[in-house]
């Protein structure tokens, strides 16, 4: 075994321990520099000079890093809280369907479904009321009389 078998495989088995961490780091940091020394061993396998070899890792590795940021930034965003189950109903118009009052839960309704509602501060909502919802309580909503509405 020469010298250059010697560079070959040691891109190859660069290439193959960085994909393997890559499994253990998340965002796709590693993947990038194990394609790029993938390119380099197949650049070095065809015959070309370490030089070639070096200047493929490093332009490949950039190409694939470029490629698969977005990707890594769209798979490792936050999904934002307050729009997932109930909590995405916070700022919401309502129409109350059963008049909501001191200790008097009522029924609102939000967009086509129906909850369980209270009002803020114990205010008197008749139905018809618009409201908006400021805030979630267990399995109810909370609501206020929108702008412009009137309460009793």
């Amino acid at each position: 075994m020469d010298s250059n078998d010697a560079v070959h495989i040691a891109w190859v088995v660069l290439a193959v321990a960085l994909a393997v961490s890559e499994i253990f780091v998340p965002g796709f940091v590693l993947l990038p520099f194990a394609l790029g020394a993938a390119v380099a061993a197949i650049v070095g396998f065809a015959g070309a000079e370490f030089a070639w070899q070096l200047a493929s890792f490093i332009v490949a590795s950039a190409v694939f890093f470029a490629a698969l940021r977005p990707l890594a930034h769209r798979l490792n965003r936050v999904a934002d809280p307050q729009g997932v189950g109930a909590n995405r109903l916070l700022g919401e118009a309502g129409i109350v369907l059963d008049r909501l009052g001191p200790d008097q839960p009522g029924l609102v309704r939000i967009d086509r479904e129906e909850w369980r509602a209270e009002a803020v501060g114990g205010a008197v909502l008749e139905a018809g009321a618009h409201v908006e919802v400021v805030e979630i309580r267990g399995t109810r909503v909370v609501v206020r009389p929108r702008a412009g509405e009137v309460t009793s």
